[in-house]
């Protein structure tokens, strides 16, 4: 028999994969486990609780794209017209084409516009500093703050290839945020609490820590001789904007009202928040041919090389990736899923109607015991549908 959710779990805190865990999973009648092991830092002085909040860095992406689409809902924002309508600063950002001898950026206009297709589904030419040598050295020579300041002019990286070209990850959805700002004319966290967290009971959820979520708040750990120690890795709260693409915190529970709105085409307990055919067209392939590469890196100490569903093409729908094959013994095809570089993840399988998160705090990405933690997790909850 294979092993239950709790004893995956149980084992992999243990054996030293992380300090704790928060894990959840739903189906279309509701949450069908919850377990929490551990601790909230690898000092083991504070356990683990249901309610402790995470930093879900990427797992922000999701969330800023539904608020995304509520606008194109209501006709004030398309999918492929030109962003430069509500920012126009994305008009002016040049494709980087390399460096002269003395470190000069070489650069050239882009091809074509940047849509928000091309923002939410990571193909406008934007990278990470943080994953990106070239787009570091390029910010590095204009004097340009990281994307992890939150300062205006840390949008001002250059794209790397034309819109439409290739998926690369990066800063897209950081400037579908301020998109949203514009064309609401609300801060993305005045949006996000009116427009979807309230309605949808995400009490826990905020890029602002309340006094109560900080005395709650899980230790971003790494590993070191001993174990794991605690290092600091926040996004500040008092920048100039706040990350669309990466600055939230949650709670498992939180996390998971949301992708069981996903899950029941837009709507939870009775409240919708998105129209059915909305969420079906969020999950559909959004690039078309384009093939979501391995994920690069060019900081290990943050994210380590990963690919996921290795020897299966993926896929990209409006902020989530798609695998266009069944996983044996786990997801469907054209599950929804994606992560944050904290080691937070979830998925949503509409064909199965069963949708899991998990949430670990450990630097870096992609560390290989979480991935494996992760996988058994998902073994041992598809073993019992």
């Amino acid at each position: 028999m294979s092993a239950s959710p709790d004893q995956v779990l149980t084992q992999a805190i243990a054996d030293g994969a992380v300090p704790g865990i928060v894990a959840l999973a739903a189906d279309s009648s509701g949450v069908v486990y919850q377990g929490v092991h551990g601790h909230t830092s690898g000092d083991r002085r504070t356990e683990m609780r249901l309610d402790s909040v995470f930093r879900i860095a990427s797992m922000t992406k999701a969330v800023t794209a539904a608020a995304a689409m509520q606008l194109l809902e209501q006709g004030r924002l398309k999918l492929d017209e030109p962003m430069k309508i509500h920012a126009p600063q994305l008009g002016e950002v040049p494709v980087l084409l390399g460096f002269d001898d003395d470190g000069t950026p070489q650069t050239r206009a882009p091809a074509r516009d940047i849509t928000l297709r091309d923002l939410l589904t990571h193909t406008s030419g934007y990278s990470y500093d943080l994953f990106n040598a070239d787009v570091a050295r390029y910010m590095e020579h204009e004097k340009l703050p990281s994307i992890a300041t939150c300062m205006n002019d840390s949008l001002r990286a250059p794209l790397l290839f034309d819109p439409g070209e290739r998926w690369e990850y990066g800063i897209g959805i950081d400037w579908v945020g301020k998109i949203v700002e514009a064309v609401s004319g609300e801060a993305l966290e005045d949006y996000l609490q009116a427009h979807l967290f309230s309605p949808l009971g995400m009490t826990d959820t905020s890029f602002l820590l309340r006094s109560d979520m900080q005395q709650r708040l899980v230790a971003a750990s790494a590993r070191d001789a001993d174990g794991f120690q605690s290092i600091e890795f926040d996004f500040p709260s008092d920048g100039d904007f706040h990350m669309g693409g990466g600055g939230l915190y949650s709670t498992g529970p939180d996390y998971l009202r949301f992708t069981r709105m996903l899950l029941g085409g837009g709507m939870l307990d009775g409240v919708r928040v998105l129209e059915e055919k909305t969420v079906a067209l969020m999950g559909e392939n959004a690039i078309g041919d384009i093939e979501v590469p391995p994920l690069a890196s060019a900081n290990p100490a943050v994210a380590l090389e990963a690919e996921a569903f290795p020897g299966q093409i993926k896929r990209w729908g409006l902020s989530f990736m798609l695998n266009t094959e069944d996983v044996a013994g786990c997801r469907a095809a054209n599950s929804l899923a994606w992560a944050g570089v904290h080691n937070t993840f979830f998925w949503i399988d509409p064909t199965r109607r069963f949708t899991g998160v998990i949430m670990m705090q450990l630097l870096p990405a992609n560390d290989p015991k979480v991935l494996g933690t992760l996988g058994a997790y998902e073994r041992a909850l598809y073993a019992r549908l």
